[in-house]
């Protein structure tokens, strides 16, 4: 799960300070605010993990990835090439991880990594690099820290006290740069007689981002028929394009799903259809086959108990909107982190308000006896959602701990970012100016408006 995060030089943010990430974030602000900035860069990074180009520091993408982010210089902060962009990103590992130092028989554990990069552009070619690379783990008895940087045109890695890297006899390779953004390149490493545990830091850079997926703003438009061969896609995708696949691969495998402690488990295709109930759109949900022994499907859906069963291209589209985020709320494996934009697009706002609820849910979901550990990260325009949270947060339901609410506002050629301060009550002390608008302006407008118009035709009479 991802603790915190912090960018600099990234786009439309100078610097958005230490960000906490708690099991559910949400970021609010006005359009073009930079709030799917932080997003894209993480779906960036990503992707330069997934790529096979080893030597590539930074992927910022194509007509064949996830996102393409153009060049350095649209990506770096008022498009000044000779800048640097900034990240940091901590987050706690699934199991307690041990370095064990050979040379000097001892351990250093913890479950607590960080790691903290710098990339630069060459001016001539515009080819990104690594300034500087920094890990540390901590959360055990005592923390291990090691970096790299560039200097005078050389390479350096070099730890703190608590470890020493100790270099190898015989022939003096020279060092290198990292492989991608995270890794230590072999050559690098056969420097070093100790240098092993940077492999695990990596590998576990490697799962962080392997269990991280994004789900768009707009999700794909429903179908008559939807294809399954069998298959298990590892996400809905960015458009919800295999939320079908998933769900038909989820009850397929005997996947089974409770909101949380001592509540109901459901095979998964009937949780998903008792929480679209519970979101009050529609009465029943349900994925069938046209035939037997084929891999077309249909999905059905009955709005209200007395009406129809009809497919689900011939009802209102908040159903196909919400549906993939419903479902990689709870699709995901157990410790991964979902950023996904506007999941409250074309609904209700007595719907919207029933999704912080799914959401929530998705939060504490047990599977197999076990948390999930499942951490979302939304963007989201709806007042009906947060308050919905602040409502459980005094109802007991989610500790405030448990939440971080942030809004994103420009200020000139920047974008600065404010954490709410939510206390035990749901109780906001530092709302913003203009969060959702100036509704009192709107309400003074109208009474206003109102009264003269009653006032003119009174004179008229």
């Amino acid at each position: 799960m991802l603790k915190s995060m912090r960018v600099e030089n990234f786009k439309a943010w100078r610097d958005t300070g230490q960000v906490r990430l708690a099991p559910l974030t949400v970021f609010f602000g006005g359009n073009s605010a930079g709030k799917s900035s932080l997003g894209h860069l993480l779906l960036g990074l990503k992707q330069t993990v997934e790529s096979s180009d080893r030597k590539r520091a930074f992927h910022l993408g194509d007509d064949n990835t996830s996102i393409d982010l153009g060049t350095f210089r649209d990506c770096v902060h008022n498009h000044d090439s000779e800048n640097t962009i900034k990240f940091s990103i901590g987050w706690t590992l699934p199991a307690n991880l041990e370095v064990r130092n050979s040379l000097e028989k001892k351990k250093i554990n913890g479950n607590n990594l960080e790691i903290s990069v710098e990339l630069g552009a060459q001016a001539t070619t515009g080819q990104i690099h690594v300034e500087k690379l920094k890990y540390k783990l901590s959360g055990g008895s005592e923390e291990l820290k090691v970096k790299y940087f560039r200097e005078n045109g050389k390479h350096h890695w070099e730890t703190g006290d608590s470890y020493k890297l100790v270099k190898t006899t015989g022939r003096q390779w020279p060092l290198e740069a990292p492989d991608k953004f995270y890794r230590i390149s072999d050559q690098s490493r056969a420097r070093f007689q100790n240098a092993e545990f940077l492999t695990d830091f990596a590998l576990e850079t490697e799962d962080m981002f392997s269990q991280l997926f994004y789900l768009g703003p707009l999700r794909k438009s429903p179908s008559r028929v939807y294809q399954w061969s069998g298959d298990a896609p590892s996400f809905v995708g960015m458009e919800g394009e295999n939320t079908i696949p998933a769900i038909l691969s989820a009850a397929q495998s005997g996947l089974k799903i409770n909101k949380g402690p001592r509540s109901t488990k459901r095979p998964f295709d009937e949780f998903i259809a008792w929480w679209l109930k519970e979101l009050g759109i529609i009465h029943s949900f349900s994925v069938k086959p046209l035939s037997e022994g084929r891999k077309e499907y249909e999905v059905l859906v009955k709005t209200h108990q007395d009406s129809s069963e009809v497919k689900i291209t011939d009802v209102g589209f908040g159903v196909s909107q919400v549906l993939p985020a419903l479902v990689q709320a709870f699709y995901c494996p157990p410790n991964s982190t979902v950023w996904m934009e506007q999941p409250e697009i074309h609904l209700h706002p007595q719907v919207q308000a029933e999704l912080a609820d799914a959401l929530i849910s998705a939060t504490k979901s047990v599977q197999d006896g076990k948390a999930r550990n499942t951490q979302l990260i939304v963007e989201s325009h709806s007042e009906h959602l947060l308050q919905r949270v602040q409502r459980r947060i005094a109802e007991g339901v989610v500790d405030p701990d448990d939440v971080a609410i942030y809004f994103c506002k420009r200020s000139k050629s920047e974008a600065e970012l404010e954490e709410l301060k939510i206390d035990a009550f749901g109780e906001i002390s530092n709302w913003p100016d203009g969060f959702f608008g100036n509704e009192m302006a709107d309400l003074v407008a109208r009474v206003s408006a109102a009264s003269e118009r009653k006032s003119n035709q009174s004179n008229a009479q």
